[in-house]
């Protein structure tokens, strides 16, 4: 699995394509501007709504949903990056 830094992924915005694999309450605390809020749980329902051909990037609290989320969206042909540290790790804008 890829996995990029928060400095990384910041550098990359706003172009960058960003699934938020947080819970409700975690993401009305901040979530990167433009990410796609998908929690976990509805991941494997939702994941239709997603292009093949684009890369994500998958952003949790820590890094551990976001890993699982990685590992189950390649695991359908998805194209997709970890975010390493998670929220815990960003020091970018919030929405």
């Amino acid at each position: 699995m890829k996995e990029m830094t928060a400095a990384e992924v910041k550098e990359t915005l706003p172009v960058k394509h960003i699934i938020d694999v947080r819970e409700v309450d975690e993401v009305a605390e901040g979530k990167i501007p433009g990410a796609i809020h998908i929690p976990l749980g509805l991941l494997e329902f939702r994941m239709q709504e997603l292009d093949k051909n684009i890369e994500y990037t998958l952003v949790c609290r820590s890094g551990g949903r976001s890993g699982r989320a990685a590992q189950l969206l390649e695991s359908h042909g998805y194209k997709v990056v970890n975010m390493a540290g998670g929220m815990l790790a960003w020091d970018g804008p919030v929405e």
